[in-house]
């Protein structure tokens, strides 16, 4: 069977609004990542390789990102961003797969879910980890850290749960599924503070893309300074965005109309 070209695969795997979903597809998959998928799906298409398989890879290399932050100094944190760019090329490429072939499934976007939930906590645990300073390379060993990564870890993953268990909740009750427009706040006020925390993204911190490159920034101050002063601020920044976040959007929830 031919190779596909990129002309021929881009109306089927990118269909209207795939790019432009609000709060489905990534800003760095907009910018950049959907463009670079596009040419790396011909090579696929027409292997044995599922579409599903793809995402246990994509799986794997985002728990690798996270384990690699094991690693001290630069070389660990350079490593988790380059898995992640990875593991975001990953789950670019196997919807795109699947839709060419006509293989969308319920069980694919279910592992991509918990992927994203598995992943995104690696990384922030194994920050936790990292500024825990297990190979004492700056003093003794303080699981503070750690703890607080796993807070920020945990906090990531209450996000997702909350965002969908509205569908889950939705469908038990018979209902169909949400619109944007839904997610709104009733309240004037909390709509004004819900445009102005997506006005400063604060809460994207959190994500595995963008908190890879934070946790690389940190490490470059660290390596300047020459110690952990600034990965162990970073762990308590992302867990006090986390818990924050957690809240808010709990609230954010139940004062819009995706659960009317």
């Amino acid at each position: 069977m031919p190779r596909p070209s990129v002309a021929e695969l881009r109306p089927v795997v990118h269909p209207e609004g795939v790019k432009d979903r609000r709060s489905g597809e990534h800003w760095a998959g907009r910018m950049y990542m959907r463009e670079i998928s596009l040419h790396i799906d011909p090579y696929l298409v027409n292997t044995k390789i599922t579409p599903n398989q793809l995402t246990y890879l994509m799986i794997v290399v985002g728990v690798l990102g996270g384990a690699a932050l094991l690693i001290p100094g630069l070389t660990g944190a350079i490593l988790a961003v380059v898995l992640f760019q990875i593991y975001l090329l990953l789950d670019c490429v196997d919807g795109e797969v699947a839709r060419w072939r006509k293989q969308t499934s319920i069980t694919g976007v279910y592992l991509d879910r918990i992927g994203h939930y598995l992943c995104e906590a690696a990384l922030l645990v194994g920050f936790g980890i990292r500024g825990a300073d297990v190979f004492h390379q700056d003093g003794a060993t303080n699981w503070l850290w750690a703890f607080l990564g796993t807070v920020a870890a945990l906090g990531a993953i209450l996000i997702k749960a909350e965002t969908d268990l509205v569908d889950v909740a939705r469908q038990r009750s018979g209902l169909p599924a949400v619109k944007d427009e839904a997610a709104v706040p009733r309240s004037s006020g909390l709509a004004v503070a819900r445009r102005a925390a997506a006005a400063l993204k604060f809460h994207r911190l959190v994500g595995g893309i963008e908190a890879s490159l934070f946790i690389l920034v940190v490490a470059i101050l660290d390596k300047v300074q020459g110690d952990l002063f600034f990965t162990r601020l970073g762990i308590a920044v992302l867990a006090g965005i986390a818990v924050v976040q957690t809240l808010l959007h709990l609230v954010s929830i139940l004062a819009s109309s995706r659960l009317k």
